[in-house]
């Protein structure tokens, strides 16, 4: 994964798994998954504005605005799929106040640069790959 590519607070919070014993990364996954900010009520108030991550076996739902030349992230993912709640958490706390051209240089393989290969599946790490590529995409669309 190419470092220079990677926005700060991705970079932190990578790193706080990172150093993180392996056994305790999935509680550090738990806690973000209780910190997945709520989306906004024009987003709550619309679902149809969202898009379905179908690389999720959860229903989880994106949807990226950009504000001012800024990137917001909002995402749901149900209460009963708490580490990928805890992997959209990451997202929309690492992409949201970035720029599109930050975004789009997140490395793909960020998923898989966090830690947690062995403490989840690769199903798993495979939806949060999705979530990234379909906010890429959004914010290519957008800009």
């Amino acid at each position: 994964m190419s470092e220079t590519h990677v926005p700060e607070t991705l970079a932190e919070i990578r790193d706080a798994f990172l150093d993180t014993p392996e056994s305790d990364r999935l509680l550090l996954l738990l806690e973000f998954a209780d910190e997945l900010p709520a989306v906004s009520e024009e987003v709550a108030n619309h679902p149809e504005m969202c898009e379905r991550v179908a690389e999720c076996q959860s229903p989880v739902y994106i949807y990226v605005e950009i504000v001012d030349g800024r990137v917001v992230m909002h995402a749901t993912a149900p209460p009963e799929a708490p580490t990928t709640r805890g992997f959209a958490s990451i997202l929309v706390q690492g992409i949201t106040g970035l720029t599109p051209d930050e975004v789009l240089a997140i490395p793909e393989d960020y998923p898989q640069a966090i830690g947690l290969t062995k403490a989840v599946s690769p199903l798993r790490i495979g939806g949060m790959t999705g979530m990234l590529m379909r906010a890429k995409k959004q914010v290519r669309q957008k800009r």
